[in-house]
C-alpha cells in the first residue's frame, strides 16, 4: 500500500492528498506535549504549594529525606517536562522521570488497583470520584518508553542535535 492517500477523512481535513509518513511524524510531537506539559503542571503543583508540603507527603509515606527528596522530585518533574516538551536529551532525562512515575506507583497509587478513574457517587452536588489508581503511571510509562526508543521526533532539539553532528563529520570536522 502506497503511503501516499488521495482519499479518506484526511484528505478531506486537509484538502488534498495526505504523506501519511509525514503525518505519522508527529506521533513522537504529541507524546511528547502531552507528557511534558503534565510533568510540569505536576511539578509547578508542588513548587507552588511549596515543597515542604509534599516533604509532608512523603515523609507520611515513610520516604528517607522527604525534604531532600520532595526537591528533588520537583526539579525533576519541572527541568525533565520541560526538556521532554523540547525533545532535548530525551533518553537521559526519562530515566529520572521513569524513577519518580515508579516510586509513585509503588507509594501511592499501587494499592488502588488500576483504574484512574472510579466512580464512587453522583448526586445533586455533583460527581465523586475514588482514589486514582496506577493506570496513568503506565501511560506516561509507555509514553516515556516510546520516545526513548523511537526517538523524540522531528521537530525535536535531539533531532537537530543528530543533524548538526552528522553534517559536522560529514564535512570533515572534528564530532
Amino acid at each position: 500500500m502506497h503511503s501516499l492517500s488521495k482519499a479518506g477523512p484526511l484528505c478531506r481535513l486537509f484538502n488534498g492528498p495526505v504523506d501519511l509518513r509525514v503525518l505519522g511524524q508527529c506521533g513522537p510531537l504529541l507524546l511528547r506535549l502531552i507528557v511534558g506539559y503534565g510533568f510540569i503542571v505536576h511539578g509547578y503543583a508542588k513548587l507552588a504549594r511549596g515543597p515542604d508540603t509534599f516533604a509532608v507527603v512523603l515523609h507520611t509515606l515513610g520516604v528517607p529525606l522527604p525534604l531532600l527528596l520532595a526537591w528533588v522530585t520537583v526539579v525533576v518533574e519541572l527541568a525533565g517536562g520541560v526538556a521532554i516538551l523540547i525533545g532535548a536529551f530525551v533518553p537521559i532525562v526519562s530515566l529520572p522521570m521513569a524513577v519518580v512515575l515508579l516510586t509513585a506507583l509503588v507509594t501511592i497509587h499501587l494499592p488502588y488497583g488500576f483504574f484512574s478513574v472510579k466512580l464512587v457517587e453522583v448526586t445533586e452536588m455533583g460527581t465523586k470520584f475514588g482514589p486514582v489508581g496506577y493506570e496513568i503511571i503506565l501511560l506516561y510509562l509507555a509514553s516515556l518508553a516510546a520516545l526513548v526508543l523511537g526517538g523524540a521526533g522531528p521537530l525535536s532539539v535531539d533531532q537537530w542535535r543528530l543533524r548538526r553532528s552528522e553534517k559536522r563529520q560529514s564535512s570533515g570536522d572534528l564530532p
